[in-house]
């Protein structure tokens, strides 16, 4: 008889698994180390071998002389290998797991003029919109706010690596719970929660071709409405939360803004950009502009 192996999925292409392979084995190589030195390690690996071979740096200064075209040349290099530095830190810090989480909770890093809006949603069982964008460590942020009891929620894209995410995903649902996958399923699970009373975290800082034409570092930049128009949909509290990186390299404060008032949903996305880039001009080294965040250039 034949056996039937159509339930049985495709392997995952040779390229996939090479590369995952490499990562797996830098991974190795760095868990070895002490903490502190593993995230150095592994930002120091991003900043001048993965970001110079993957093209990362040319695309940081493509991204900087369109949105500050001022910056002094020794800016520009500083920053070539600042932002893939926080790249590797962070994801060195997504797979050292407890160790990464209970640094965060032993910190009490929240802080800011929204904190009080969020204590009394928690009292009242209002949903949370939380904005957030590629900057600093992301997980930061989800780490603190799950450590104060809060139900927080994400939104996340599985990698186009097959083989990448069997890892990666399990390494980002141990940092907060729950997670939902883009696509059908996860959506309709997400705003079950959200109406539930949840907290979720949505990401708002890259191109979306759906999106309305709002500014950013003076420029047009096609921006995503969802986050405002759930929270006027569902009557909840849209607020910017975002973990910065310290001197340090190791320990983060977790800022709080000033939650949106609701109005039309581009105003409120605006007001989402124009904080954003407050806090990036504060720290360009903390953003990935590695992102194609101006993809109709003029």
């Amino acid at each position: 008889m034949t056996q039937d192996h159509s339930d049985k999925p495709e392997p995952a292409p040779l390229r996939d698994r090479l590369g995952n392979a490499a990562f797996l084995a830098v991974m190795r190589v760095a868990k070895a180390l002490p903490y502190p030195r593993r995230i150095a390690a592994m930002g120091w690996f991003f900043a001048h071998v993965l970001g110079p071979v993957a093209g990362w740096r040319k695309r940081i200064r493509s991204n900087l002389a369109l949105a500050c075209p001022d910056l002094p040349a020794a800016e520009l290099r500083r920053l070539e290998r600042a932002v893939p530095e926080n790249a590797g830190r962070s994801l060195a810090e997504i797979y050292s797991g407890a160790e990464f989480t209970d640094r965060i909770r032993a910190s009490d890093p929240l802080y800011g003029p929204g904190l009080p809006a969020l204590h009394e949603a928690a009292a009242t069982g209002r949903p949370v919109i939380i904005a957030c964008a590629h900057f600093g460590n992301y997980d930061a942020m989800r780490t603190a706010l799950s450590a104060q009891g809060w139900p927080v929620g994400a939104l996340y894209r599985p990698m186009n690596n097959e083989a990448f995410n069997q890892h990666y995903i399990p390494a980002i649902r141990a940092i907060a719970e729950p997670i939902f996958p883009r696509g059908r399923s996860g959506l309709a699970a997400m705003l079950r929660f959200l109406k539930g009373g949840g907290w979720l975290a949505l990401g708002f800082d890259q191109y979306d071709r759906h999106g309305a034409e709002l500014r950013f570092f003076g420029l047009p930049s096609q921006t995503v409405l969802t986050p405002a128009e759930l929270a006027i949909r569902y009557d909840a509290l849209l607020i910017p939360v975002s973990g910065i990186r310290q001197p340090d390299g190791l320990s983060f404060r977790v800022e709080v803004g000033d939650p949106v008032p609701h109005s039309e949903p581009a105003e409120m996305m605006q007001i989402l950009n124009d904080d954003l880039e407050r806090l990036v001009r504060a720290h360009m080294g903390q953003w990935f502009w590695i992102h194609r965040r101006w993809k109709q250039r003029k």
